[in-house]
């Protein structure tokens, strides 16, 4: 009975000896606005916490008394002494380079830009950023144009998608410089040991009799298959329910089901799913183990919610651990981008692959369904996340980016490219840029700053400009006066070094008709797409000129200028036929 009573009072006295506080609070910045994700170090015991979604935390410790030390982007990292029964109320203060980090970022600048006119429009619970048309630009006032490269081409398959279910196009949907990238245009293989060739070409404007247009054609090199460096993927696959139809989860299945048969025994894959949980799906696995991986995809299926923040944070987490360096580091999301869980607006979602993208993950967004897309935040993702953009709405579009562009899709030979493109006032007076248009919210934050683009292996981008010559004979009467002068800047992916490439554009005038068929096909896919747009830029032409174009420059082997000259087809019978209607 003695020794019963001993141990219980041993039992007693082991709580109060190992006496437990927990220690609660939030973490704030000065705007009061609640900080997630921080990294807290608690000195006592030297362990790492995070701060939960709505910027709390609690953190048991041992005495009442302790010291932490907070971290995270963007903010100084500050310590604290507190006392562990009280609730803290911490503020970290923001960097001051951090001024500038959230800032809008802009695809193209140019100067004294007033809002184009915009329309309503409504497609389901589908969301497009509202996009402001670039102006015509004074030379003598602002002879400087610069503008980001990308190599997306989501624009195109997701026209397509509309257009084949008889449907009209939302105007914000229309990217006419990712209509152009579609197509790899005028692709022309860079000098040996040069990363990009740049070539222009000067010709008629067929919509406008007193303009002409600037073709500017910037070629990257194609890597050598054999000496493709390892990649580390990770595929973040959305498996939420809003994903329960044949065109979203299925063919996203069957699209990473195409690339997992290209995968070497080098290539290392990783799976995260998200469905109501997040969940690492498939650990790292090598490349040669094509089966499993396929096995492991096909197990998925779709339910719950859209937790694709968190989905987002793991992702990134499982490619830095599994990291190669000078390899290629790529986590791939496939979703509609219906996120309904933690962060959701394009704001967060900026904010949240910004801070992730200094790991030197890449990220690429393939888009997929209808009815509740929502291709701002995908664009928002790949814009921000160093990376690239496409919608799939069909298999054969699956295979386009997976398979036969697979080196344009995921390996990039150039990251954060800029073009600088300086107009001579003694040739031209004014000019325009075509497409390269910029969010409306961008354009109206007078601080916005240009953001450069990723270019991947193999990729043609072609700009053209509207410009208006200083007099009748200003560039076809065979001067030799260089129109405009063209300077490119982007960093090295593998040295962070930064270069620049500089070019005088010849004066090489010709006639609409003789100039190289894929400038006219350009011509015509970029009147299509100010077609679309309801552009104030491209009034009277009408569907006729546009398919006539095409029709004569297309490449009747090439199935993909075959199918654009079908959808001019398509749009102008729904256009015409809605207009008629309107009428009536």
């Amino acid at each position: 009975m003695k020794k019963l009573a001993v141990y219980i009072s041993f039992l007693l006295f082991v709580p109060f000896a190992n006496a437990q506080y927990y220690l609660r609070g939030e973490i704030k910045n000065e705007k009061s606005e609640l900080l997630q994700n921080v990294k807290i170090l608690l000195h006592s015991d030297k362990n790492v916490y995070y701060s939960g979604t709505s910027g709390g935390f609690g953190i048991s410790c041992h005495s009442a008394y302790d010291s932490l030390t907070l971290i995270a982007d963007g903010y100084e990292t500050k310590s604290f002494g507190v006392k562990t029964d009280a609730f803290q109320q911490l503020i970290l203060k923001s960097l001051s380079a951090n001024v500038t980090k959230n800032r809008p970022k802009l695809i193209s600048v140019t100067k004294d830009q007033d809002f184009s006119s915009t329309y309503t429009w409504y497609v389901s619970d589908e969301s497009y950023f509202s996009l402001v048309e670039n102006e015509t630009v004074d030379v003598n006032k602002f002879p400087n144009s610069a503008f980001s490269l990308n190599i997306n081409k989501a624009s195109y398959s997701n026209i397509r998608r509309f257009l084949t279910t008889k449907s009209l196009v939302p105007p914000d949907a229309v990217r006419i410089e990712e209509l152009l990238n579609y197509f790899n245009l005028h692709y022309r293989e860079p000098s040996k040991n040069e990363v990009f060739s740049l070539g222009s070409q000067l010709s008629e404007c067929p919509w406008n009799a007193e303009s002409k247009l600037l073709f500017l054609n910037v070629n990257a090199r194609k890597l050598d298959m054999d000496k493709v460096p390892p990649s580390n993927l990770v595929f973040l696959i959305d498996a939420s329910g809003s994903m329960d139809l044949p065109n979203r989860l299925p063919l996203v299945k069957a699209a990473f089901q195409m690339l997992i048969k290209n995968l070497r025994a080098i290539d290392t894959v990783s799976i995260v799913a998200y469905g109501g949980s997040v969940s690492v799906w498939l650990p790292p696995t090598s490349g040669a183990e094509k089966q499993k991986i396929t096995a492991s995809i096909e197990e998925l299926t779709a339910s719950g919610d859209t937790p694709g923040e968190s989905a987002i944070r793991m992702a990134y987490g499982l490619a830095e651990r599994s990291f190669i360096k000078g390899g290629n580091n790529r986590v791939i999301l496939a979703t509609d981008g219906d996120f309904n869980v933690g962060e959701v607006t394009e704001k967060a979602l900026d904010e949240l692959i910004t801070k992730e993208k200094k790991s030197g993950v890449y990220l690429t967004c393939l888009g997929v369904g209808m009815g509740n897309f929502k291709d701002s935040k995908l664009e928002t993702l790949a814009k921000r996340g160093n990376g690239n953009y496409a919608y799939l709405d069909n298999i054969t579009e699956a295979e386009k980016v997976l398979v036969k562009e697979v080196t344009q899709t995921f390996f990039s030979v150039a990251d954060d490219v800029f073009l600088n493109v300086h107009f001579n006032p003694a040739v031209i007076k004014d000019y325009r840029l075509i497409g390269f248009d910029n969010k409306r919210d961008a354009i109206a934050d007078s601080s916005g700053e240009l953001e450069g683009g990723d270019i991947g292996s193999g990729n043609s981008v072609l700009a053209i400009f509207e410009v208006t010559p200083k007099n009748a004979f200003a560039v076809d009467s065979g001067t030799q006066i260089s129109p405009a002068s063209v300077s490119l800047k982007y960093t090295l992916p593998a040295t962070k070094n930064r270069r620049e490439i500089k070019f005088d554009c010849p004066a090489n005038y010709q006639s609409f008709n003789n100039i190289d068929k894929e400038y006219q096909l350009g011509a015509s896919i970029a009147m299509f797409g100010m077609k679309l747009r309801q552009s104030k830029y491209f009034p009277v032409t009408d569907w006729t000129e546009t398919e006539r174009i095409a029709t004569n420059a297309y490449n009747p082997d090439n199935y993909l200028q075959k199918q654009f000259v079908q959808l001019i087809g398509m749009a102008k019978k729904i256009y015409v036929k809605k207009k008629m209607k309107y009428k009536d």
